[in-house]
């Protein structure tokens, strides 16, 4: 009954023969009207910015928790942290530093300081540091001053607060200090004293 019902050039025949050219032609219809319809839609949607609602930045530059990594000519890496940078404004060119952090690693192990508030002078390439400063190591050095000034050309650190540090060999106290990173040197003066602990 099967065969009957499909002889060669019958009714089915014929109807593949249509739906070979319908479903193709339907399919292309469908994704043309699917391309199309977006474009004939009427719906519009638009926004207007408030330049006076909008929340503006007072600064020119401002980070929160900034890291600046490096080494030093030795090759020892070096790690500077900041809770904030500001600078104000392109005019002034001074970025302000609160809650530092440095740590150098060296031979005899890391080497940290710490201090509040910093500000860098971006022309000048100085940081001045205000308030208290302390550095230790794991050497066994201490030393804790304020108000210092670190040139980064010519690396040279001048600190015109009193100074107190512990060391191997003792402890010291001065009226002010001043080092030269490059020469590893640091002079004590204005009242300098050491007191020498015998081992």
């Amino acid at each position: 009954m099967r065969a009957n019902a499909a002889p060669p050039g019958g009714s089915w025949d014929r109807t593949v023969a249509i739906l070979k050219l319908a479903l193709p032609a339907g399919a292309a219809a469908v994704l043309a009207a699917c391309l199309i319809w977006p474009l004939t839609s009427q719906q519009e949607f638009s926004f207007i910015l408030s330049k006076d609602r909008v929340a503006e930045a007072q600064e020119r530059l401002r980070m929160d928790r900034a890291v600046y990594r490096g080494e030093d000519s030795k090759g020892q890496p070096f790690t500077i942290r900041a809770a904030s940078a500001v600078q104000k404004t392109s005019d002034t060119p001074i970025v302000e530093l609160r809650a530092i952090s440095a740590e150098l690693r060296t031979a005899d192990g890391p080497a940290r300081a710490d201090a509040d508030v910093g500000r860098y002078d971006l022309e000048r390439e100085r940081i001045d540091v205000v308030g208290p400063v302390k550095l230790r190591s794991a050497a066994g050095y201490a030393l804790d001053t304020s108000d210092v000034s670190l040139d980064l050309a010519t690396r040279k650190v001048t600190g015109s607060g009193k100074v107190d540090g512990k060391m191997p060999l003792g402890a010291f106290t001065a009226g002010r200090l001043t080092a030269d990173v490059n020469g590893r040197s640091v002079v004590l003066d204005k009242g300098a004293s050491l007191r020498i602990v015998q081992r």
